[in-house]
């Protein structure tokens, strides 16, 4: 059975209830990741071993995805301690943008890049 307090619009639940709501969902949805990360990681392993999963509606596959990284100790060598201080509290994509502004050698941070591979589970309707 469902809280009837639950169904009501934001506007008629006082701050406090409004705070309790909130902070069911957050839990909620906290756990449902959690759990949704367990299975992935279950069926990541189960798809890399060679097995298949697939539902009425899906069909579980491994797709790999590439991420830039810049190593933080030969950034600091190449470009000085300023360039990584500034780039070390954002991300690749501000070091792209001094690259393309012309305040980082571009081919030099191109050198420096080291891309990783993480494995996505995707799932893909069948329907297509």
């Amino acid at each position: 059975m469902t809280d009837p307090s639950h169904t009501l619009p934001a506007q008629e639940m006082d701050l406090g209830e409004l705070l309790e709501r909130y902070a069911m969902l957050r839990d909620t949805i906290q756990g449902l990741e959690a759990e949704r990360e367990a299975l992935g990681a279950q069926l990541k392993a189960a798809l890399a071993g060679g097995e298949r999963a697939e539902t009425e509606l899906y069909r579980a596959v491994l797709k790999v995805s590439r991420r830039v990284e810049y190593p933080l100790d030969r950034f600091r060598e190449v470009f000085g301690d300023a360039a990584a201080l500034e780039v070390s509290t954002v991300d690749r994509k501000k070091a792209d943008a001094l690259a393309g502004a012309g305040d980082l050698d571009a081919e030099r941070l191109r050198e420096l890049a080291v891309v990783r591979e993480i494995q996505v589970l995707n799932l893909q309707p069948k329907t297509r």
